[in-house]
């Protein structure tokens, strides 16, 4: 269970005075509220956003309230909470693989927009009468945090196939790809964009729409990523190879959609050394950074909420379950003043943190502080 609670704008002034020993989140609706704001007066197509980053329901309320009307759901679970949230939400069902539970699910719900990457998948989705179907395209492009196309995605030759499928069962074909999480290039959209031009043209077909993924960047190290200059490379790559037959676009960010709205603070639960002691690890909040490393946006609060100044020392780092393997795999700089009882405050913290926490050992955040302006 998440326990949600409205306090004051700083959270240095409410650890100090509160002294939480569990991990919490600080929730800033107004950035959440800014970020969307962002995308939606710069992508230039529609803009879904990735309920699997976070699908709590005040992020949900929050982005229907900034005017967010789709979504790209990959369950018929977060297909229920946006239906709450938004009951007239364009949902886009772009988990391409599914059981027919969860199709006959998604037809219940009304989906605007299935992916595939298979021709076994598309053949499950029977006759298609004017669907749209998404077909996925994976391509070895390098520039993402780590690899999506070992799971989902077929190559050039594959989507072109699956392309000419959808159009001779009556679908309306689009294509969508994911060039990974983290990009913090545009090289890796446009690879994408040159490779669907080639597809499309060897196919014979027109694009109803294409869908560039997700992969958008969040805040998690110096400098801030220029998200406006990697939708503009965007357009312009689709302007470029597509000329009069562009089709509509569609993004669907999930990290750099939430990621600014969430602080975490951890507490020092022991320190020997350069050896520390979170109150939360790998198993919870900081699940993503076994795979990702850490981030280096980072403040360090004294128990009276005042910064730990001073010089930086490479620290082992361990959460607090009995696993030995809740350890984060880089040595993390932290002030040598830093002492027990102090806070962590991870800042841009709002994407996989509480959607990944398992609760083992009893542990893992689940407080969410909302904090007003």
């Amino acid at each position: 269970m998440v326990l949600q609670q409205a306090f004051q704008r700083d959270p240095a002034l409410w650890l100090a005075r509160m002294c939480p020993d569990e991990p919490v989140l600080f929730f800033d609706p107004a950035r959440l509220r800014a970020t969307a704001a962002l995308f939606m007066a710069h992508f230039p197509g529609e803009v879904t956003y990735a309920v699997k980053a976070n699908p709590d329901s005040a992020v949900l309320d929050g982005l229907v309230a900034a005017g967010m009307a789709a979504f790209d759901v990959a369950s018929p679970e977060e297909m229920a909470l946006v239906r709450k949230a938004a009951p007239q939400a364009r949902l886009h069902y772009h988990n391409p693989i599914r059981s027919q539970a969860e199709i006959a699910a998604a037809r219940r719900y009304g989906i605007t927009s299935w992916s595939v990457d298979r021709m076994s998948e598309l053949d499950k989705l029977g006759p298609l009468e004017g669907a749209e179907i998404a077909v996925r395209l994976k391509l070895p492009v390098a520039g993402a945090a780590y690899d999506f196309g070992s799971k989902f995605g077929a190559g050039p030759e594959p989507t072109g196939a699956l392309l000419r499928a959808v159009v001779a069962r009556g679908g309306v074909p689009s294509l969508t790809f994911h060039p990974g999480t983290q990009c913090r290039e545009a090289q890796a959209w446009q690879s994408y964009i040159r490779a669907a031009v080639q597809i499309v043209s060897d196919a014979g077909i027109r694009l109803h729409r294409l869908n560039v993924g997700g992969g958008f960047p969040a805040h998690r190290e110096d400098p801030a990523p220029d998200l406006p200059a990697l939708f503009a490379a965007i357009d312009g790559a689709v302007a470029a190879g597509f000329g009069a037959e562009r089709p509509a676009l569609v993004c669907e960010p999930g990290r750099a959609m939430v990621a600014e709205a969430f602080d975490l603070a951890l507490r020092i639960k022991a320190r020997d050394g350069v050896t520390v002691f979170l109150n939360d690890g790998v198993y919870g909040a900081l699940g993503e950074w076994r795979d990702m490393g850490p981030s280096t946006r980072l403040t360090v609060l004294g128990a009276d909420g005042h910064p730990r100044i001073g010089g930086n020392r490479p620290m082992t780092v361990f959460g607090p379950t009995c696993d030995s393997l809740d350890r984060l795999p880089d040595r993390l700089p932290l002030p040598e003043a830093l002492e027990e009882g102090d806070y962590l405050l991870v800042h841009g913290c709002g994407a996989y943190s509480a959607a990944l926490a398992t609760q083992f050992n009893g542990y893992g955040a689940r407080r969410i502080v909302t904090l007003a302006r």
